[in-house]
Parts: C-alpha cells; structure tokens; sequence
C-alpha cells in the first residue's frame, strides 16, 4: 500500500528536502497551488473572475500542533478576506476551511475550532460571502456537523462538505436538503476502512448519484464537486428533472485541473467556482492528497501531461 508511505515521507524532514528540491515536484505544485501569498494569488483571482468564474480558496496547511498555530490559521483567512473587501469581490470568491486548521484535534478541539471558525464566517458575511466547511476522515465529522449546525444559527449560508464514498452521507444528506442549505458533495479522498467506506470506484460511482439526487430532488444549493464527466452530465440531467434553475446549483473543480471544462460550463451558464488553494505549507497538503489518495499522483502527472 502506497498510502502509508507517503504519509511517513509526509513527516520526514529529510524527505520534504528531496522532494522540494525535484523539480517535477515544483512543477506540480505550480500547478495546482498557484501561489504562497495572498499578493501571489490576486492576479489569479481577479483573472478566473474576468473569465466569469467563481472561486472557493482553501489556505493550505497541515499538522496544526498548538493553539498558536491554531490561530495563525484563523489570521491568514481574516487577511484574504481583508484583501477581498478591497477587490470588491466578496461575492465571487468563498472560503473553504478544515476545522483541523483551527485546533479542532487539540485538547478542547471542538470548542477550539469553533471559537477561531466564528470570526472567520463573520468577517466574510461582511462582505458578502461565506465559508464552506470541509469533510475530513470520518472520526471529525460528528464535530464538523455540530459546527456547521452551531454557525448557521447566526450565518445560515454556511456550507459544508459530504463524501460519497462513507456510508452515512445519505442520511446526512436527506438531513441538509433542507431550504437554505448549501452542501458541497465530494467522492471523498481520504482512506477510510471498509466499516465505514465504500472501497469501489463503481460502488462510490453509484452512490454519488444517489446522495445527488437527493441533494437536487431537497431544499438546498447543491455543490457538485467533481472532475467526472459522466457525474457532472447525470448531475445536469437531475437539476433539470428537479426543475433547477441554472443558478439554483453548482459546479466546483480543482485549480489546475480540466481548466476547459471550467470555461465551458460557464460559457453555458452554470455556476462554476474553481477550489484554489495556496500558501507556504505546500508540501504537507500535497504529500497529504498523495497518502489519502495514491491514485491521486497518476492523475496529477496526466494533468501535467494534457495541460488541461
């Protein structure tokens, strides 16, 4: 299994050196983590925007071991939010967060996490926007739940993620399909064991379409996280049998990834916001995507390969 040992390369001084210093990992992560900075990025935003898309940015991080760091986290999301206010953007670019960015797996977490979230979905509803909470492995979504169901008291916009592939996110989603809710649906990257997951590509396939409909059939905004193009045809055609409007969903893909895709959708109308993450703790979000994923890097180097 390769996962294991890319998560122990993760942890490795020694090996974040070689590998920063391979430049085909350069490459890669020029690619998909455009930049480190805030300054970095704001060409990218203002470009993507030009081009009528929308964004989802995700400040890059791993390994969050203090509540200093913890509010470090909560700090360089308060900055990018400070520099969208000055773009004028606020409505064209949202947040994506992970609680453990913000303590939530340190003594206290749960509360940790909320208290640096807070001011986060505050700042950016402010400004027009709001922040999205990410799915992470399956022992943090009890707390990730109670998070989101604690912020929408106060910013009913805040969304959340749910992952195909875990055998609870049909009941959740029947939960969040609910008016006003805004719920991103993701295959799901993490390794999960079989008590919990769905271990087959066609098994997750056909989940997806499930959880989807449910999400299109409900109450809510729907968020279709996928780079499939059979997933993102069978999700048009169940937005237009549940007799969605083209603004009532959307479409989200990675940074860097099917970038003609992106323009496409959105030259046909829909909603389409491109996840951009950036920031200097590059290497563990990427050896982390690896480890969770392996099959991840085949499809990295094809991306690479197509420049698509």
């Amino acid at each position: 299994m390769l996962g294991p040992v890319i998560l122990a390369a993760s942890r490795s001084d020694r090996m974040r050196r070689l590998i920063s210093a391979a430049p085909v990992t350069k490459q890669v992560v020029d690619r998909f983590i455009p930049g480190e900075t805030v300054a970095d990025i704001v060409p990218i935003i203002e470009d993507l925007t030009a081009r009528g898309l929308e964004l989802t940015m995700d400040v890059v991080g791993e390994d969050i071991t203090t509540p200093e760091q913890a509010a470090a986290a909560r700090d360089a999301y308060l900055a990018l939010i400070d520099h969208l206010q000055r773009l004028e953007l606020g409505e064209k670019v949202e947040m994506s967060v992970k609680l453990s960015m913000f303590g939530q797996a340190l003594e206290g977490g749960h509360e940790l996490a909320l208290a640096n979230v807070r001011p986060v979905v505050e700042a950016a509803a402010a400004i027009g926007t709001t922040v999205t909470l990410d799915a992470e492995d399956h022992t943090t979504l009890d707390s990730m739940f109670a998070i989101h169901e604690e912020l929408r008291k106060d910013f009913p916009q805040t969304g959340c993620v749910i992952q195909a592939y875990l055998f609870r996110t049909e009941a959740d989603a029947r939960r969040l399909a609910e008016s006003g809710s805004r719920v991103r649906l993701v295959k799901g990257a993490y390794k999960e064991p079989a008590e919990v997951a769905y271990q087959q590509k066609h098994e997750i396939d056909k989940a997806y379409v499930r959880i989807l409909r449910t999400l299109m059939e409900g109450e809510g905004y729907p968020m279709i996280g996928s780079h499939d193009p059979r997933l993102i045809a069978i999700a048009q055609e169940l937005a237009h049998k549940a007799g969605r409007k083209l603004d009532e969903y959307e479409f989200q893909m990675l940074y860097g990834i099917r970038g003609d895709e992106h323009l496409r959708l959105a030259a046909e109308g829909h909603r389409m916001r491109v996840y951009t993450a950036y920031g200097t703790d590059w290497y563990g979000y990427f050896m982390r995507r690896l480890a969770e994923k392996p099959a991840n890097l085949r499809f990295f180097l094809r991306s690479m390969v197509s420049k698509g």
